[in-house]
Order: structure tokens, then sequence, then C-alpha cells
């Protein structure tokens, strides 16, 4: 154990006491309980369940509601283009537990998109989600596809170089992050035109 290490022993950390000298605009993230907090970013990713391509991508500074954020962000994006090419169709969205609030919740609706996140039921409050969503067939269709989300992080983290970045600052990170996402679906072109009739 380090010297540095020994004298913040015992001492909590967060974002107003600890600051990385190399990267100013990473922030102290702990991705689960009992796991250690380190100095990142957070990649977001919108994928369509039908071939799994991405379809919107973006990188935030690490704090709570970040994930929440850039998914209502990227919702808007996507449905600001469905309105341009006057598509009428309905959409959904799947997300884990984590997604189910009800600000998100009724959001999502506002946008006109059906919130197919998983329901979080020991929550205080319950879930936002009640049967009027969870009944349907295409619910239980999102929460089947959502899962592929984590393979296209898992290809983007160890084929892509984002598991540890070279690049400093919010910036250059989102841009290697969106060149990874758009170097997944040129990969997995190939593979979806081989699968069609």
């Amino acid at each position: 154990m380090g010297v540095c290490q020994q004298a913040l022993r015992g001492q909590k950390r967060s974002n107003e006491t600890h600051a990385s000298k190399t990267d100013p605009e990473a922030r102290l993230y702990r991705k689960g309980q009992g796991q250690e907090a380190r100095l990142a970013y957070l990649g977001h990713l919108l994928m369509e369940n039908r071939n799994g391509l991405i379809v919107d991508a973006m990188v935030t500074r690490a704090d709570g509601t970040a994930e929440r954020d850039a998914a209502l962000l990227m919702l808007h994006r996507q449905w600001r283009k469905r309105r341009q090419q006057r598509r009428r169709r309905p959409v959904s969205v799947g997300a884990d537990k984590a997604y189910d609030t009800r600000d998100f919740v009724d959001t999502v609706r506002e946008l006109g998109v059906r919130p197919h996140v998983a329901q979080n039921l020991a929550r205080a409050g319950g879930s936002a989600l009640d049967r009027r969503t969870t009944r349907h067939d295409s619910y239980q269709a999102s929460q089947r596809k959502r899962p592929l989300i984590e393979k296209a992080f898992g290809w983007m983290k160890q084929t892509g170089g984002m598991g540890k970045t070279r690049f400093r600052g919010l910036a250059r990170v989102a841009w290697q992050f969106l060149m990874t996402a758009a170097a997944l679906n040129l990969w997995r072109l190939p593979k979806l035109q081989t699968a069609q009739p």
C-alpha cells in the first residue's frame, strides 16, 4: 500500500474533496454498493431492438442522475427526428430498474414513448409502472431484448478500447465513445445482411 493510500485511509472521498490532476473533468463514481469509487465518465447508448444497432450515443460527467437525464435527451432527439419524418408507429424504450422513477416514466410518456422499464418493486412507493403497461406482450419482448445493450457495452470496452480510455477531457472521451459506437454498428452490419433472406 502506497503512502498516498495510507494517508487517505478512513477519509470519505467525494468530488468536493478529491479531483484528478490529469483529468479535472472526471468525477468519482461507484458502480454499486461495496465497490470502490473511481474517476470516470458515463457512456450512454440508445439501441433499436430489431437489429441491435446503436442509434444514439453520448458521454456525460458521472453523477446520480446522469443516466436518466441522458436517456431523456437521446429519446427527445429521436422524437424530433420521428416528428420531422412524420412517423406514427408506436415507440417504446426498455431500461433497467434504475429508470423506474415517476419523473422518468412520466416524461417518457409525455414524449409519446411507452416506458418499458424493468419494475423496481422494492423501491419505496413501489414501481412507477402499472398493469396498463406491463400486461402487454410488447413489454415482455422489450424486457427480453433489453440485455442486448450489455453486449454492446462489453464490445466497446473490450474490443473498442473504452474500458480504459487514453483520452482526457469530456469532449475527447465523448468523441472516442461515438466513434467506437459507429465501429460497432459497422461490425454488426455484415452479420445482419447475411442473416436476412
